[in-house]
């Protein structure tokens, strides 16, 4: 699995790596620690056509549902069984096992246009209160 320095980012804080012709995509570590315990991800539905920045799938939390999007355009390829089965799992490993769904088709042209790592820090450093 990546490095936080080889994903991208957007603002609501799910993650994104090209594995191949694949987009891998999951939630950051500073939002799975935002969110706390999660007891539920209801995943996107395998072959659905997707747009950048449109909601995809549910995480749950003891504190509230999130929405998260999909930082690229693409179809659903792939989502992660692992996470389906025990969605603490994110919380425990969101740049590694957590990831929730595969991409494929993915634009290159938009993950380029995403926040780096050093960017989403900065970014995350405004956020604070």
């Amino acid at each position: 699995m990546p490095k936080n320095e080889e994903c991208r980012y957007l603002k609501s804080h799910e993650w994104s790596y090209l594995d191949g012709a694949e987009a891998v995509v999951g939630i950051s570590d500073h939002a799975q620690k935002e969110i706390t315990d999660i007891v539920f991800v209801e995943m996107p539905k395998v072959g659905k056509q997707v747009s950048a920045g449109q909601a995809v799938a549910t995480v749950e939390s003891v504190k509230a549902a999130f929405d998260i999007y999909s930082p690229l355009s693409g179809e659903i390829c792939a989502v992660n069984p692992e996470v389906s089965k025990d969605p603490s799992i994110v919380n425990k490993e969101p740049l590694d096992r957590g990831w929730l769904f595969r991409l494929k088709s993915a634009r290159k042209e938009e993950f380029s246009s995403l926040m780096d790592w050093q960017q989403y820090q900065e970014f995350i450093k405004t956020q604070k209160h």
